[in-house]
């Protein structure tokens, strides 16, 4: 993987925001077209921290998150392809949980690629971030078998996946899960390890 030496600290997650929970439920959608309009470096620290921040710092694991896990063993991986955020570069993302951090992997603007990718879905080009979805099924199999791999990590990324419609919703943003693409190529596109197998794509942006 491409070690492009950049790293962002987030801006912490609020938690207390002005749309209730039921709102967001009511409100939410699959938005399928975006805006050109960037988003804020903020608004994507709020839709990573909905999708698998930490939640309780001091717990028992000390690494509880916003999304359950079977075990708490948390298989999945975040990735962003930021395209069009404010203050941050373009490139693509891995976002580091624990510190709350985005690191770049890839020093360019791959949404055309990862678009092609997706059989040619235009949102993921036109929207301003997409937030990916790996599994590192080793990390859940080694404790469930089959069971873990058939699915635990599908419960898992649909919590997460949910946590992130819901959080676009109370943003003012939309999104879309996408589960149409071809695996080897996305995974060619975010130059992921041979372990991360990709579930998810999810374009964030202004409708």
């Amino acid at each position: 993987m491409e070690n492009t030496q950049l790293t962002y600290i987030l801006p912490p997650p609020a938690t207390d925001g002005s749309v209730s929970v039921e709102k967001a439920l009511m409100n939410r959608r699959s938005r399928r077209h975006f805006k050109s309009s960037a988003i804020t470096k903020a608004q994507l620290s709020q839709i990573l921290w909905a999708a698998y921040g930490i939640a309780d710092p001091a717990s028992d694991f000390g690494r509880l998150r916003t999304a359950p896990s079977a075990g708490a063993s948390y298989p999945l991986e975040i990735y962003v392809v930021a395209g069009n955020v404010s203050e941050i570069e373009p490139g693509v993302y891995h976002y580091v949980s624990a510190e709350h951090k985005i690191t770049r992997t890839i020093a360019k603007d791959v949404r055309r690629e990862l678009c092609q990718a997706a059989l040619g879905q235009k949102m993921v080009e036109d929207a301003p971030a997409t937030v990916i979805y790996c599994a590192v099924f080793e990390r859940i199999t080694n404790r469930y078998g089959s069971r873990g791999l058939e699915r635990y990590v599908c419960m898992d990324v649909g919590h997460s996946g949910q946590n992130v419609y819901l959080q676009a919703e109370a943003l003012g943003l939309a999104t879309c899960a996408i589960g149409a693409f071809l695996d080897k190529k996305v995974s060619r596109v975010l130059q992921l390890s041979r372990v991360e197998e990709p579930l998810y794509l999810m374009p964030v942006g202004y409708v």
